[in-house]
């Protein structure tokens, strides 16, 4: 019931306080359903991330098969939206996770990450719904590495704020650590990719609301090399401290982990970005850069 750019907005700032629910999730699958007129079910919903499931016809509905890993807050969830083939179309549908086979895991950020079968479970008619191209496997994933970025965008943030407090109160040799010329660079890298991030996280923001695709690729590549930079030097400043349990920054650090991998990591969107330019020909390279021509 919102608008998009303000769902994003929320996304970013959960990210910013690793807030442990399926925020995102939701927003994804609520978009996808409203895109192909499908009613939005209440309740916290989840996506099949990165797999098209079979689909056949049974009497009057549909029949799906196959199965999904890596599925967020699965078991949790009051629906998942799911995109299937039945060989000539894509369609979108939403489906009762007490209607699958749920085999419960956890992502290296300790959340929910199912493994979920669907083999056999049947929808109503009614219920499935062309794809089209806004909610088809490229929108899919375009869609998810702009969240992505955004809760990573606002889990970096979260990291040089803990990091730089840290320094600050942590004393060694009679002065706070963040006296040490080695720790001041450490945070000055952290906090020129967190700069780098939000930019290019921003951009991403604006740029899914009109489809534009390459903005988002640029992002998602950009936040994720920032991801492992920043944690890398935050683990760093914190010394032993940052690896225990009970401190926070792990709560930041495993879900960039885990979130730069989600919806293509940097290696997938900086190959896709190369062959896109690569094809358009070194004469469209400035335009392509400068906005005035559109990657295809």
């Amino acid at each position: 019931g919102t608008e998009l750019a303000d769902g994003l907005a929320v996304i970013r700032v959960a990210g910013r306080y690793a807030t442990p629910i399926p925020l995102a999730e939701a927003v994804l699958a609520g978009l996808l359903l409203s895109r192909v007129g499908a009613a939005v079910p209440e309740g916290p919903l989840t996506v099949v991330p990165a797999r098209k499931l079979g689909l056949e016809r049974d009497g009057g509905g549909w029949k799906l098969s196959g199965s999904a890993g890596q599925v967020p807050w699965a078991g949790q969830s009051k629906g998942i939206v799911v995109l299937a083939s039945d060989g000539a179309e894509d369609y979108i549908a939403c489906v009762d996770p007490s209607a699958c086979d749920i085999e419960s895991g956890k992502s290296i950020a300790g959340e929910p990450s199912d493994t979920v079968t669907f083999d056999g479970v049947t929808l109503d008619a009614d219920a499935v719904f062309p794809a089209g191209d806004g909610a088809g496997e490229n929108a899919i994933l375009i869609l998810g590495a702009a969240i992505r970025s955004l809760q990573m965008a606002g889990a970096l943030e979260a990291i040089l704020e803990l990091s730089a407090t840290y320094s600050m109160d942590r004393v060694q040799f009679g002065r706070p650590i963040a006296k040490f010329q080695a720790v001041q660079q450490s945070l000055a890298v952290v906090a020129s990719e967190v700069a780098a991030a939000g930019m290019a996280a921003e951009i991403a923001m604006e740029a899914v609301e009109s489809g534009a695709w390459l903005e988002v690729a640029v992002a998602k590549a950009r936040v994720g090399e920032a991801a492992g930079k920043a944690a890398e030097l935050a683990h760093q400043v914190h010394g032993a401290i940052g690896f225990t349990h009970e401190y926070n920054l792990h709560h930041f650090t495993r879900r960039l982990w885990a979130w730069r991998d989600d919806f293509g990591g940097e290696a997938y969107w900086e190959g896709r970005i190369g062959d896109s330019i690569a094809k358009a020909g070194a004469d469209e390279l400035w335009g392509i850069i400068s906005g005035t021509r559109e990657a295809s």
